[in-house]
């Protein structure tokens, strides 16, 4: 692992658990023990690494969800299984993902409230990332692209619910709970 690498990885884990704009470059580069011109030879300001770290987050979350709902067969199974990753993600047990503090892309749209900028428009982008890998699952269980795009959303939206009042109210249950709304509504 390079430089680079070890940069975008203590940036992620620091901006995912203080925020991006409560932690400076001067912390990241000490912790990840560069010296300020190797930051400088890979990325050209703090926004540039913060996009690098957006898409090293997109590739973690979305491989390792991908990984979870194919481990079931495609379709229900999948999209249920779903519901069981993000319960273990809220309750810390996937070590890949760090501590659970909540949605990353969220919490970064959060600071990156412009749609057009890039960072923002990065954080949109994993979202449809995700959006699409529902619908392929919905598609096996609907009768028209209408009904797979409807299921798709409605998941999507009962997942976002549940990652929202687990990080905001504390609410180590919502995924289970939102699973529960999910089957009956398959």
């Amino acid at each position: 692992m390079g430089r680079r690498q070890d940069l975008i990885n203590t940036a992620l884990r620091l901006f995912y658990e203080h925020g991006i704009h409560a932690v400076g470059i001067n912390q990241v580069l000490e912790e990840a023990g560069v010296a300020k011109q190797t930051l400088y030879n890979h990325f050209e300001s703090k926004d540039s690494l913060v996009e690098a770290v957006v898409e090293q987050r997109d590739s973690l979350f979305f491989d390792w969800l991908e990984q979870r709902m194919s481990s079931r067969p495609a379709g229900k199974e999948a999209l249920l299984e779903m519901f069981d990753a993000v319960n273990d993600w809220i309750n810390n047990r996937v070590p890949t993902l760090n501590r659970f503090y909540g949605c990353f892309f969220i919490n970064t749209c959060a600071e990156y409230s412009d749609p057009e900028h890039p960072v923002h428009k990065r954080c949109a982008a994993h979202k449809a990332r995700i959006f699409r890998l529902f619908k392929h699952h919905a598609e096996s269980l609907s009768n028209s692209e209408m009904d797979a795009e409807e299921l798709a959303n409605a998941l999507f939206l009962l997942k976002e619910g549940a990652i929202v009042k687990a990080h905001v109210e504390g609410d180590l249950e919502a995924a289970v709970k939102a699973r529960v709304i999910a089957e009956r509504m398959m």
